[in-house]
């Protein structure tokens, strides 16, 4: 008996060892986080003409708003949006023909096509809408994505760099269906952008989102076009490696984005955080690990069992830096993500997600089961493969 005690006693230990480093790091990526958009500066409009590629798929809340806001930019060059979907019955059709009678003046193309390219739906999607592409400088995006005016200059600007082969952007949380959204974006304000930050302001990671994929034609081209990410699940992170293989950088400018989340119960934020999870599981995997230490709080209540006076200093210690992260990034947003006592809760989810995607191999991607390959790669598991 006294070997086991003497063993949970050493577990004790190292959690809030690992609290106490996670607190630390807390406190430093508060601080880097503010610096960072503590550098956002004014710039004159551009002329280029661009593209804006949004591969849909279904409704969602919000959906015309979101790409609106795609359009009404003070960029002074043409702007084509191009739009995709795979079925002529999918519901994002109508937010589409909404935008163009609302914008009539704007170029706003819809392309419907069902071939499939991959296992990746978002990238086949891309392929079928590239012909209909019109500009060199393309600036890819999710549909959940909205953006301030000043959206496009800032990306193309930061794409005059010469040793800069695309741009992406870090962005926060917007909830817009219900709780479970709203919980799901504070995982995005409070944990996702202070570590995104964190590890591109000190060269720690070399992020390339979803949220924004910009690059001009002749690198898409080098890199092999998106038909060399069909397979894969982490595609834009495939596309940034892609890009960094010819010698050339993803910027990061000081911008903010907004995703919205559009989860409406656990079930459907469970699965989505679990594939996103498993996903940079897969490709970094030792970052990934060493990210536990990124949730502090949950790991100074599990010390706290074992050893209750200094995990109780900590517990208050690493609640007392959360807290003040959160603020700190709503401030940078404009806006509350979520109350701040859902705090605690928000992040015993992270670490049930955490341990959760350190042993799942299939993941679920928009009613699509996956299986995950160990270099990367997906395959649509045969039970929901499309007929």
């Amino acid at each position: 008996m006294s070997a086991l005690c003497f063993a949970i006693s050493i577990i004790g230990w190292a959690l809030l060892l690992c609290a106490a480093l996670g607190t630390l790091y807390m406190a430093l990526a508060t601080r880097i986080l503010a610096r960072f958009f503590g550098q956002r500066q004014s710039m004159p409009s551009r002329t280029e003409p661009v593209t804006l590629l949004k591969p849909l798929y279904g409704d969602e809340p919000r959906l015309a708003e979101n790409l609106a806001s795609f359009l009404d930019q003070d960029h002074a060059g043409p702007i084509q949006l191009l739009l995709g979907v795979h079925r002529a019955d999918d519901a994002a059709i109508p937010a589409v023909r909404a935008l163009q009678a609302r914008f009539p003046q704007a170029r706003i193309d819809l392309v419907i096509n069902d071939i499939r390219h991959g296992a990746n739906g978002k990238i086949s999607n891309l392929i079928n809408m590239m012909p209909q592409a019109a500009h060199e400088t393309l600036i890819l995006s999710d549909s959940d994505m909205a953006v301030d005016r000043d959206y496009v200059t800032r990306i193309v600007t930061a794409l005059d760099d010469p040793d800069v082969g695309a741009v992406s952007c870090v962005y926060r949380g917007r909830g817009d269906a219900g709780f479970w959204s709203q919980l799901g974006a504070a995982g995005l304000s409070w944990q996702f952008l202070p570590g995104a930050v964190f590890g591109t302001a000190l060269k720690l990671a070399r992020p390339c989102m979803g949220s924004t994929i910009a690059l001009r034609r002749t690198t898409l081209d080098r890199v092999g076009g998106f038909t060399a990410f069909a397979d894969k699940l982490a595609d834009d992170y495939a596309i940034g490696e892609a890009v960094h293989a010819l010698g050339l950088a993803v910027a990061i400018p000081p911008m903010l984005v907004v995703h919205g989340s559009a989860e409406r119960s656990f079930n459907e934020l469970w699965r989505h955080e679990l594939r996103w999870g498993a996903t940079v599981r897969d490709v970094v995997p030792v970052a990934y690990a060493m990210g536990v230490i990124g949730i502090p709080l949950p790991l100074a209540l599990l010390g706290l069992l074992i050893h209750p006076l200094p995990g109780a200093i900590l517990t208050l210690a690493a609640l007392t830096v959360r807290l003040n992260l959160a603020v700190t990034a709503d401030k940078i947003a404009g806006a509350r993500t979520a109350p701040l006592w859902w705090l605690p809760m928000r992040d015993c989810l992270t670490m049930g997600v955490f341990i959760a995607s350190l042993f799942v191999r299939r993941v679920d991607w928009r009613g699509t089961a996956l299986n995950m390959g160990s270099d990367g790669r997906v395959a649509v598991h045969s039970e929901t493969a499309p007929s």
